[in-house]
């Protein structure tokens, strides 16, 4: 609200008219960058690799994920810092195959940590508590999972493999990010792609997807360039003349030869088949009055060769990731099998029986107990 009650203005009062000034610049300068084409483009493009990407953190989370229609904007680093001025994680996900550029996913910090604490299966979500390692490197194990099956979406609309590398993640702000990432260290226009991520009662939040400019537009140029060569290459389409009245007689002529050349190859082939003379009569098969039993000995030496590898299990447990990265030298882990059970013995995988552990020497071995008859 501007003061009217004297003839000056104050600083905060000059500073929201000159902003308000600046954002209508830049939405006019904006809208204008890319087409309506390219928008929906990349908005159907972020629709399907989001989709696939959604089912995959379902099944990380084991939760249902609900990731909507993306709305594409563009931007650029000073008006995303001045917009988001609190701290994001950003993971950095660069294409090394099939397309050539990268993009970042900005997630809520909050988005993050609740995701960690799923993964390790804690029965109460901690927000308040500090960002760390362990969260960053849980981000990006599960960005590395969704990416990877976005692209395995990709690849199919762009009829090419497209593969990524593992991202990195970090938690930056905006400003910051000028320092570190390669799409934030330029005031060039930036296109948004913003999802409303939701993960049952525990996330509502904003992700977002930020693309160069020049990537992205590379992006809908390949796109569309398939698209063309796909239609020239399947689709022929013969120029159509219009006849004149001076062609119509000799086009009705030429069906009528045709007609009297296919009725003539018609008599040709019946007179064919009566010249043919066939003779039909039963089948004689030989009879088998005696049975003769194969003798496998003899070819067992043909296998008898080949290595096998013999595997003895001492026993299996479940546990989950939290436990196991809590583990270290020391740490006792309890199997299934009780003391003095038998043990599985395995050929290439396969169980053929069981036994009990024996000592040769300074060895272990296995004695072999009942064999599988299956």
């Amino acid at each position: 609200m501007v003061n009217m009650s004297n003839d000056m203005l104050s600083q905060e009062e000059i500073d929201l008219l000159l902003k308000g000034t600046d954002d209508m610049d830049n939405d006019y300068e904006f809208d204008n960058i890319i087409t309506e084409m390219e928008k929906d483009t990349l908005g159907e493009i972020g629709n399907i690799s989001m989709g696939t990407a959604a089912t995959t953190l379902s099944t990380l989370l084991n939760k249902k994920v609900v990731i909507t229609t993306p709305q594409v904007t563009v931007t650029n680093t000073g008006e995303l810092s001045y917009e988001y001025p609190i701290p994001f994680v950003a993971v950095d996900v660069r294409y090394k195959e099939g397309l050539e550029g990268s993009n970042v996913l900005m997630i809520n910090v909050d988005d993050v940590k609740i995701i960690t604490d799923i993964m390790m299966g804690k029965d109460e979500i901690d927000i308040d508590r500090e960002l760390t390692e362990l969260d960053l490197s849980a981000i990006s194990e599960v960005m590395n999972q969704m990416m990877g099956s976005a692209s395995t979406s990709l690849s199919e609309i762009f009829m090419k493999k497209i593969d990524i590398a593992p991202p990195q993640s970090s938690e930056i702000t905006f400003s910051e990010g000028k320092e570190t990432l390669d799409v934030l260290m330029t005031d060039d226009p930036i296109i948004k792609v913003s999802f409303r991520m939701v993960v049952e009662d525990l996330i509502d939040s904003e992700l977002m997807q930020l693309i160069p400019l020049d990537f992205g537009q590379s992006i809908v140029e390949d796109l569309h360039g398939k698209s063309e060569d796909f239609m020239e290459d399947e689709i022929e389409v013969d120029e159509y003349v219009k006849p004149d009245d001076t062609n119509i007689s000799g086009i009705a002529e030429n069906i009528g030869e045709n007609k009297k050349m296919e009725q003539s190859l018609n008599i040709e082939k019946e007179e064919d088949l009566k010249k043919e003379h066939v003779v039909v009569k039963s089948p004689e098969f030989e009879t088998f009055d005696t049975t003769v039993e194969p003798n496998y000995d003899e070819s067992i030496d043909l296998v008898g060769d080949i290595p096998v590898e013999l595997t003895v299990e001492l026993g299996r447990t479940t546990k989950r990731i939290g436990e196991i990265l809590s583990y270290g030298p020391g740490t006792i882990i309890e199997l299934d099998k009780l003391l003095g059970e038998p043990l599985n013995v395995y050929a290439n995988g396969k169980y053929i029986a069981k036994g009990e552990v024996v000592v040769i020497d300074d060895n272990f071995g296995i004695r072999i107990t009942d064999i599988d008859k299956s």
